[in-house]
């Protein structure tokens, strides 16, 4: 059978989701607690590549398990006790032979967090982005609904994207505020390109402190170009907070 893992983890000490050959990343984290369960090398795939410092709460993740002894219900708690304490497994369901998590998903949804008050506070500061400057909070609330819609999103992807268009579907992005002088903003599309929300990001954050007008936003998409666009903020602001299928 093949089984869907439902994984949170806290990014900030892995160089992103996908594994790599310099660097310690979450997957390799992930397939050697199945190797060691199963006794055999296990090979996994995701929905999402998330960057380095980036965190999760909903990433999924499939994997083939014919030799599978424990039952799936069972199955996270046993994970979490063979993985470090930033990643665990909060569920594992049963899948068709031919599920792809990444190709079959419909959307993903992604938050953004920024801390707004005059000095940081540290146990916020992994989660999400210090900014001291006022806001205009309608202001980020025009410039989100503005990505909203099927856009070539050339002008929000960062140089080193292997995609083979830049092309994608936004079909909400909210601004709110929280308590504590949090602001959060969501995104969900069928797909994103590389640090494609981190640049949305920047691009709200500069048109609630005056830099990029609102108003603009629709001609910077027009215009694709990735220098009229705000900048990238820094990953540990983000989290994948769910992928549905």
């Amino acid at each position: 059978m093949q089984v869907l893992l439902t994984i949170a983890y806290d990014g900030t000490n892995y160089a992103g989701w996908q594994k790599q050959d310099n660097a310690v990343a979450v997957q390799e984290k992930l397939e050697d607690a199945l190797s060691h369960l199963l006794g055999r090398n296990v090979s996994i795939r995701g929905a999402s590549r998330t960057d380095a410092g980036v965190h999760a709460i909903g990433q999924r993740a499939s994997f083939f398990a014919p030799d599978l002894r424990v039952p799936l219900e069972k199955l996270p708690m046993v994970l979490v006790g063979l993985l470090p304490q930033d990643i665990s497994v909060t569920a594992a369901e049963e899948v068709p032979q031919n599920f792809n998590p990444q190709f079959d998903a419909k959307q993903k949804t992604y938050e953004y967090s920024f801390y707004n008050a005059p000095c940081p506070n540290p146990l916020l500061a992994r989660y999400s982005a210090f900014v001291p400057e006022k806001l205009d909070f309608s202001a980020m609330q025009k410039a989100a609904k503005s990505f909203v819609g099927k856009h070539d999103f050339a002008a929000f992807c960062a140089t080193g994207s292997s995609a083979k268009t830049t092309v994608r579907e936004v079909f909400a992005c909210d601004v709110q505020k929280k308590d504590g002088g949090i602001i959060t903003m969501s995104v969900t599309g069928g797909g994103f390109l590389y640090n494609m929300v981190r640049i949305i990001a920047g691009t709200v954050l500069y048109s609630s402190i005056g830099k990029i007008p609102p108003d603009s936003i629709p001609h910077i998409i027009t215009a694709k170009d990735r220098a009229k666009a705000g900048k990238t903020m820094p990953p540990h602001g983000l989290v994948l907070l769910e992928v549905r299928y």
